[in-house]
């Protein structure tokens, strides 16, 4: 911002997405119009499915999130990811919070269209995509799915990985422990149930050759 505002280099369509979000207002002539008066109406952008706010009401809450541990073998890691409703850009958006590592906190869109049945938490910070797809919540409120991410090694290695993920309400759920939960924590045998049910009922495959 400060080299554009300088006169240093031109505002690029990223920047001004971004300002665009920020703002909740639009900054482009083209489509301009439209994006006011989806934001107006209270309907989502037709890339998240042009869903309106009471048709995914439902989704909106705090959920305790699990997935395997990328560094100990059989560990699985617990954080919070709360949905909630953004009025400035008229769309569901989610964010992390409550993880060691604080640096890799997400927080994104979610996209909820009709033809697939899933719903799509998507980040993207300078065209670098994190995307947790799982399927529409059980009778129960959980949500089963693939995460599909880098993995972060030595110095900037990156590697990509995939990995099972269940999002649970945090109101379905007694005592919560956020963190590296282990074989010999009190909460590991129930988590461990949400994240294999993900595989055995069959809401996500992994497939090798």
């Amino acid at each position: 911002l400060e080299k554009a505002l300088s006169g240093r280099r031109p505002f690029t369509l990223a920047t001004t997405i971004r300002l665009e979000e920020a703002l909740g207002v639009a900054l482009r002539k083209a489509n301009g119009a439209a994006v006011a008066a989806s934001r107006s109406s209270g309907i989502a952008p037709e890339d998240l499915g042009s869903y309106s706010r009471p048709a995914v009401l439902w989704i909106e809450g705090a959920y305790l999130t699990l997935r395997p541990s990328f560094g100990d073998k059989g560990g699985i890691y617990a954080y919070r990811t709360e949905i909630f409703w953004d009025e400035a850009g008229s769309y569901l958006a989610f964010r992390e919070s409550e993880r060691l590592d604080a640096a890799f906190t997400q927080y994104g869109s979610v996209s909820v269209p009709n033809q697939s049945g899933h719903i799509y938490l998507v980040t993207n910070r300078f065209g670098q995509l994190r995307l947790i797809t799982v399927a529409r919540p059980t009778i129960s409120g959980e949500m089963h799915g693939i995460l599909t991410t880098l993995q972060a090694g030595p110095g900037s290695h990156l590697t990509p990985v995939a990995a099972p993920i269940a999002l649970v309400p945090l109101r379905a759920v007694g005592e919560v422990q956020f963190g590296r939960i282990g074989s010999g924590d009190p909460a590991y045998e129930s988590y461990r149930a949400y994240l294999k049910r993900t595989i055995e009922d069959a809401f996500a495959r992994f497939l090798t050759v």
